[in-house]
């Protein structure tokens, strides 16, 4: 008989590892994507702009879908071995069929890499995410403990990504398309079979259907929801886009500035790792609606900076301010989301009211965004962002919903929760 501890440490290890290698895959070619598209395949700001656009577009329709299916699935992993098998082609991807598409045939490479990039990462990410998150609950666990070995796989491939990326792209994604073998074989071996039978606080026999998905776009929380992200998140990830750029212009040369990117995003992973520890029992004391507020606070304050400042050292010390917003972003919209709708569809909202939400952004402001990046400059695009989130910010300290339960001496009202939020 199997010890259930041992079987437990099992699949946290095994998980944490694919975790660990899914974020180093995509780390050690897609952390230079912005770059790339412009040193290499030859676009402007406002091309640049537009090939985000479209990858928000394919993004927005393929999270739900992968956010249905998981909610379907419960714990079985048939959509984690597509995005492995995904993961895998990205060096004959990138060499062999987008770079080409993108200098011969503009629009079609946009459309081609936007599908890729969508299957593999933008949902790929997503769903992978909302794997550990209910992983993490059913073994009764914090999120943060596994996700960290996210923060550090970003953490090691960018830590030389960047000098690889100034010999050659192609090394960066051939080491990619290996590490992603590595990660399908790690999912072979994890087993989580005991759970996604029996009706548990996490796993529903009642499974989604369509139905639920339209009753969670009538609900008030749902678009309270949605308009934080629209505000705040949106911000803080559009302004990441291109920050590679704006960053390598505080260095005397181009291949100085992408090293130092380089280590920053480093740096930024290690203050992401470290803060996958440490906010989930900042968010227990505090709650998941006002770790959400804090989150906004930061995005604010270090797009404002980055605005403001014309200092190389101020820049690299706002750059892992990032890791921190990821940290404190999850794990606070993964307690709300927890709290306030129903485990049926807790997939689906993440991807779709969360994930996919994000991705709107990406059609609605990264072209704009490009445009004022290109006309009045990367300093004045961010305060203009920063302060925006700020606005954001205040609103939703009205309109998202209380949260209760991190106040462990605070008697929960008698209707049920979970219920109520979907129907």
């Amino acid at each position: 008989m199997i010890n259930p501890v041992q079987s437990t440490r099992s699949a946290y290890i095994k998980l944490s590892l694919f975790v660990f290698l899914f974020t180093f895959t995509w780390a050690a070619s897609f952390g230079l994507y912005a770059i790339w598209l412009g040193d290499k395949a030859g676009l402007d700001a406002i091309e640049i702009g537009t090939v985000f656009a479209v990858n928000g577009v394919f993004a927005v329709v393929i999270k739900p879908v992968y956010g249905y299916i998981m909610d379907k699935m419960g714990m079985k992993k048939h959509l984690l071995y597509f995005v492995c098998i995904v993961s895998a082609l990205m060096a004959p991807f990138y060499i062999w069929c987008y770079l080409p598409l993108l200098q011969a045939h503009f629009v079609s490479g946009i459309i081609v890499g936007a599908l890729f990039f969508s299957l593999g990462w933008y949902a790929g990410v997503a769903a992978e995410e909302s794997y550990v998150d209910r992983f993490s609950r059913l073994y009764d666990m914090e999120f943060g403990r596994i996700r960290m070995w996210a923060a550090l796989g970003w953490a090691t491939a960018s830590s030389f990504s960047g000098y690889l990326y100034n010999l050659s792209p192609k090394i960066n994604f051939v080491i990619s398309s290996i590490s992603a073998l590595c990660m399908f074989g790690v999912l072979l071996t994890l087993k989580v079979d005991h759970f996604g039978k029996e009706e548990n606080n996490v796993l529903s026999k009642e499974k989604i259907v369509i139905g639920d998905v339209f009753q969670l776009l009538r609900n008030r929380k749902f678009w309270t929801f949605a308009l934080y992200i629209a505000g705040v998140a949106w911000m803080m990830f559009i302004a990441e886009q291109q920050f590679s750029r704006y960053f390598v212009t505080f260095f005397a040369t181009r291949e100085e500035g992408n090293a130092m990117f380089g280590y920053m995003s480093t740096a930024q992973s290690a203050a992401e790792f470290f803060g996958m520890m440490l906010v989930p029992a900042i968010i227990n004391r505090i709650g998941a609606k006002q770790g959400m507020i804090l989150t906004g606070l930061v995005i604010s304050l270090r797009l404002v900076v980055s605005g403001l400042t014309s200092d190389p050292l101020i820049i690299c010390l706002i750059k892992p301010l990032y890791g921190i917003e990821i940290a404190l972003i999850l794990v606070s919209v993964f307690k709300y989301i927890a709290e306030h709708f129903d485990k049926r569809v807790n997939a689906t909202m993440y991807l779709l009211g969360y994930q996919a939400m994000i991705y709107v952004g990406s059609i609605v402001v990264a072209p704009p965004a490009g445009y004022a990046y290109q006309k009045i400059g990367f300093e004045h695009t961010y305060l203009i962002m920063g302060l925006t989130a700020l606005l954001f910010t205040a609103v939703s300290t009205l309109t998202l919903s209380p949260c209760y339960q991190h106040k462990k001496t605070h008697v929960m009202p008698t209707h049920d929760v979970n219920h109520d939020a979907v129907h």
